[in-house]
């Protein structure tokens, strides 16, 4: 049997304790990557306890007013410390973290999660449990080790391919191979011992984010979005998306629920022009970088919106002019501040609520004031 599937969460809540630290899951020397804590703020409550980065806190009073002004919820309870043994301390709240990994098991032991997420982490893993499921899944070979690459499977790879760790972050350890040449190249990058797998080139018309909550209450779907691309490399997400193939990959949702997956997790699928129109690529067992503008957006009802990241010149959120700008839940539209965090470093991410056209309106304004 499968985990019980709601359309939607279950409306009784109970409070929650926020680590969104993102820093035992990331890629190093990322600019401002110690500063994501923020982002959580826009998924939590009024009664939750959320954990920010010290540095964060000169920020508070502006992105308090911010919110309080477009009518977003959120707790006013901080803890300017990311500790995770605060987990501990506070075993009555439910606990929400980005990733469940060691230091968070060790806080607030959980050992069906922390199996499953080890276990679907894995893209090998995932490929075996895509398998098994019937989901399908790109044209992929597994392999233990990368020294157990022979040249016979150098031979048989579907060029152009991608030569992947099976375990990868901010896409570090992923590499594209036109041919044999650039192939061997991207071996001796490896330790020999790397589990790695030889994977298809997907060409598709769209790849789609679509999220899922696993909790007490059972599972539920939270949005599909279309990601926002540059090159291969990932800009933002869009609301909504063209199309919702829950069915594809439910099954594996569901088999992640019922093994003790909690939170939000999600899958990356491909749409493609073909016999077999979609693709599922992998399942992120954590939060990812759609979950915060879709919690946002969700809370305020908006249906159409965009998310992305902006470059600015500003080093404070005082300093930025969005009078005009900011969303208005009269018109449902406007401008939503979601990692505010790394204006420290001259980034944000921001969702721009409304259609196509008000989106491109208020991306090209923002640009001019930042």
């Amino acid at each position: 049997m499968g985990a019980a599937l709601a359309d939607t969460p279950t409306t009784v809540r109970c409070r929650h304790i926020f680590n969104h630290d993102i820093m035992g899951c990331t890629a190093d020397g990322v600019a401002g990557n110690h500063l994501y804590s923020g982002r959580a703020l826009a998924a939590t409550e009024p009664g939750d306890l959320i954990q920010l980065h010290p540095d964060l806190r000169p920020q508070w009073p502006a992105i308090r007013a911010h919110y309080q002004r477009i009518g977003l919820s959120h707790t006013d309870e901080v803890r300017w410390d990311l500790r995770h043994d605060l987990l501990a301390q506070h075993a009555g709240h439910e606990v929400s973290v980005f990733f469940f990994g060691p230091a968070e098991h060790a806080a607030r032991p959980d050992d069906a999660w922390l199996r499953v997420v080890r276990t679907i982490n894995s893209k090998n893993a995932f490929m075996a449990e895509a398998a098994r499921l019937g989901v399908p899944v790109p044209r992929t070979q597994p392999f233990a080790a990368v020294a157990r690459i022979s040249d016979k499977d150098i031979a048989a790879a579907p060029y152009p391919c991608y030569l992947k760790a099976a375990v990868s972050v901010s896409g570090i350890g992923i590499y594209r191979c036109e041919d044999e040449h650039q192939l061997r190249e991207a071996i001796t990058t490896f330790d020999p011992a790397t589990p790695v797998q030889i994977q298809q080139e997907v060409i598709a018309e769209t790849f789609l984010n679509m999220q899922y909550e696993a909790g007490a209450a059972g599972l539920s779907r939270l949005a599909a979005t279309e990601q926002v691309l540059d090159g291969f490399v990932h800009q933002g997400n869009r609301h909504p998306a063209r199309c919702e193939p829950w069915d594809v990959v439910e099954p594996m949702a569901q088999w992640l629920a019922q093994e003790g997956m909690r939170g939000v997790f999600a899958f990356d699928v491909a749409v493609l022009d073909g016999p077999e129109p979609y693709l599922a690529i992998e399942c992120n067992p954590r939060y990812n970088g759609a979950s915060y503008p879709t919690a946002a957006a969700r809370k305020l009802g908006i249906r159409h919106w965009l998310a992305r990241t902006f470059k600015t010149r500003h080093r404070d959120l005082a300093a930025l002019d969005l009078d005009g700008l900011e969303y208005d839940c009269t018109t449902g539209e406007g401008v939503i501040l979601i990692n505010w965090g790394p204006i420290l470093v001259g980034k944000l991410l921001v969702l721009l609520a409304g259609d196509a056209a008000v989106q491109q309106r208020l991306a090209r304004e923002l640009s001019a004031r930042l």
